[in-house]
């Protein structure tokens, strides 16, 4: 296990309180927390219920032992923990590395509160070091690829290997996108939730609350 990315998750399971509904999130760091936290409900007979932001992580809490029901079965999520493939000061991020990005964005807004847990190199002051997944439904999926194109978006497909598309756990596509060049990131999601054929896309803006860095066990709070 990485040190770094157990002393991140560490730091979150210690802010999760009995009785919690608690979002688990995708990737490598999430799925660290989300055994420490199955082995944490076992030895101490903590009341835990969970909602999953992928089939992936779903299956990975079940096999754990966890109590893992649907996001439509609770009113709302206490805290989700989650990681990022970049965050910046403001703690607004990318997310979506992993292919998730539509249900982690479903689970992230109904939760009260969202932990992120990465490593200082995810770390930026300025997003667009990596590339912003957006997830489009697969008819029609051309047009908004040259769409992005004309925009100078610089769009690939995301390949699940040399000679098939990707797909989600909705069955749809991923278009990955340079935003590097971009300067109002807000104008762009503005762009890119009215662009018909587009579901979601992988910048989360205003929903960290705390990000936690494992491997200088710091904690930052959004700001505001």
């Amino acid at each position: 296990m990485d040190n770094d990315k157990f002393k991140a998750a560490r730091m979150a399971l210690e802010r999760i309180p009995d009785h919690a509904i608690v979002g688990l999130g995708s990737g490598s760091t999430a799925s660290v927390f989300i055994e420490l936290l199955a082995k944490k409900v076992h030895k101490t007979g903590m009341e835990i219920t969970c909602v999953a932001t992928s089939h992936q992580t779903q299956n990975l809490g079940l096999t754990l032992g966890l109590r893992v029901v649907d996001i439509d079965d609770v009113d709302q999520v206490d805290i989700t923990v989650d990681g990022a493939d970049e965050v910046d000061g403001n703690l607004n991020g990318i997310k979506g590395g992993g292919a998730a990005l539509l249900f982690e964005k479903v689970v992230a807004t109904n939760s009260k509160h969202n932990i992120w847990v990465v490593d200082s190199s995810k770390q930026h002051r300025k997003l667009g070091a990596v590339k912003l997944p957006v997830e489009v439904i697969r008819f029609g999926s051309q047009h908004v690829y040259n769409y992005l194109d004309r925009h100078g978006l610089k769009p690939s497909y995301r390949m699940a290997n040399f000679s098939q598309r990707l797909l989600t756990d909705s069955n749809n596509f991923i278009i990955d996108i340079d935003i590097s060049k971009v300067e109002d990131l807000g104008e762009l999601t503005r762009r890119l939730k009215g662009l018909t054929g587009v579901v979601e896309h992988g910048l989360f803006m205003n929903i960290c609350d705390e990000l936690l860095v494992g491997n200088t066990e710091e904690a930052f709070q959004r700001p505001g």
